[in-house]
């Protein structure tokens, strides 16, 4: 016999009657989108066929139980995410779905190989464009794109990184294509990014919540995340040893971010520390104790560039260690990520990955690009201004859904000014066609019922200078507002647990 399961599941599972029965999924609609769950003839995929067995099963009062609890355990451990955009710095719960995405491990394997070789390309960019510049030599990239990004670092230009690793964390951005169900790279993330706290908080929630889902379906872990982030980190140090200084250096409370901070040190064991709590001296970074300083040998840093350093970035920052730079330079403190990796996030960069991949590692992407317009390109922005009705617009530095353009939804006064800003900097846009995002049936809790919602995915990639490790799955954001594509938490999204099975069933 199995173990005996605990009194909690037998209450959420009473006996239901037949009229209470499949009642979640009543009217679901799959519509014209790729839908992860169901096939167009409404049947549940094979992977998702045990899922949605328990789900259909359900009362909508016994799944809305179930979310209260999931809501009270975020809540309880103080999950949360900071909203700059209403004025107020808004601390808010993140918004979480308990319908879990579903990955088969074929999706993941092709998924899997594209993240490694894009992350491999990434890293070797970065070093050719801060040292040999052989890309721009080349001709196979125009300098004028390379001088014009802001997060271009000319003082990052000849500097030796430990290991000659940029990318130690990547957090790379998916779409699946509903007109092919082709995943496609949205966005590329090499500066600071976040979000993994959420995966590794949604499955503990999970795991809570559906525990016996996780028996019935061979689901691949992701809590060794922290581990492999720490052996990076460890391997980075100048010095060398054992038992290396790390410190995490967050901008403070105040950050939308801090949560997860916090929540990285303590998983790693490393201390957490603001700018005001290390110094430098002589060229090393030394970290203020109650017993005196205490030399720090590898920073993973979680503050932009521009307030790293006041002495070597923006002179107004409070948030940094003036100094900073120097002893990076110097080779005596290793930072992660490294600094000046925003030229790879700059969008209009990104339309060029994929000849990276070809220029760098001599192979043919295994994940494509979504169709990218360059409006610096006089062709591509006449392109782009006779059909701004009908096109993404988005500024090549901002990130979270701000300073974009949803062209099919926006109205005459947003279009025509977006008209002039193309005009006026074309270098600062760039311009996508629609893509028809996937979805994942979400639970309204408005109707107590089951609808689709558009979704994205952000795996996280580890490199650690000779392979890369990727957390299976990733982060699921969700629209959760009805026929949204906008999935960023700023934008009103929410996020899934997104399990990859280790098998095809």
């Amino acid at each position: 016999m199995g173990a005996a399961r605990p009194l909690l599941y037998y209450r959420l599972l009473s006996p239901q009657t037949e009229e209470s029965r499949g009642r979640l999924f009543r009217g679901y609609d799959p519509g014209p989108f790729y839908d992860e769950m169901f096939l167009p003839d409404g049947q549940a995929r094979p992977h998702y066929a045990r899922m949605f067995r328990e789900l259909d099963s359900m009362a909508p009062e016994q799944f809305e139980e179930r979310r209260q609890l999931a809501d009270l355990s975020f809540l309880l451990q103080g999950i949360t995410f900071t909203v700059y955009s209403d004025g107020r710095g808004t601390e808010r719960l993140f918004p979480f779905d308990l319908i879990p995405r579903i990955l088969p491990a074929s999706d993941w394997d092709r998924i899997e190989r594209g993240l490694s070789q894009r992350v491999i390309a990434l890293n070797l960019f970065l070093q050719d464009i801060y040292g040999a510049q052989r890309i721009l030599k080349d001709r196979r990239l125009p300098r004028s794109l390379i001088y014009s990004c802001g997060h271009f670092r000319r003082e990052m230009i000849g500097v030796q990184v430990p290991g000659g690793i940029y990318t130690h964390v990547a957090g790379i951005d998916l779409v699946r294509d509903s007109r092919t169900g082709e995943f496609l790279v949205l966005e590329d993330n090499v500066r600071t990014p976040s979000g993994i706290s959420y995966v590794l908080e949604n499955r503990l929630v999970m795991t809570r919540t559906f525990p016996y889902a996780f028996h019935e379906h061979p689901v691949r872990p992701v809590d060794h995340y922290p581990t492999e982030l720490c052996q990076i980190l460890r391997s980075l140090s100048p010095r060398g040893g054992d038992a290396p200084a790390i410190v995490l250096l967050t901008p403070g409370i105040y950050n939308s971010a801090y949560f997860e901070h916090s929540f990285l040190a303590q998983q790693m064991g490393i201390e957490l520390v603001e700018g005001r709590d290390l110094i430098v001296d002589g060229e090393v970074v030394y970290m203020k104790t109650i017993h005196g300083l205490m030399r720090v040998d590898v920073v993973y840093r979680r503050i932009d560039d521009d307030y790293l350093d006041p002495l070597a970035f923006r002179p107004d920052s409070l948030l940094g260690v003036p100094g900073l730079m120097g002893a990076y330079r110097a080779g005596n403190v290793a930072l992660a990520n490294a600094l000046g990796n925003g030229v790879a996030d700059d969008k209009a960069i990104y339309a060029y990955v994929p000849e990276f991949i070809r220029y760098y590692l001599g192979e043919e992407p295994v994940l494509r690009n979504v169709e990218t317009y360059l409006c610096s390109r006089p062709k591509d922005l006449a392109h782009v201004l006779d059909h701004l009705p009908e096109l993404v617009v988005k500024a090549v530095g901002e990130s979270g859904g701000y300073g974009m353009l949803m062209g099919p939804t926006a109205d005459r006064a947003t279009i025509a000014e977006f008209r002039d800003r193309l005009q006026d900097n074309p270098r600062n846009y760039i311009a996508q066609p629609v893509v028809p995002l996937s979805r994942v049936p979400s639970y309204d809790p408005r109707n107590a019922a089951i609808a689709g919602r558009h979704v994205d995915l952000r795996p996280y990639c580890l490199f650690n200078g000779e392979k890369v490790v990727i957390v299976p799955g990733g982060l699921t954001r969700v629209a959760l507002q009805p026929g949204s594509l906008v999935v960023n938490s700023s934008q009103g999204g929410g996020s899934k647990d997104t399990w990859v099975l280790g098998g095809d069933l």
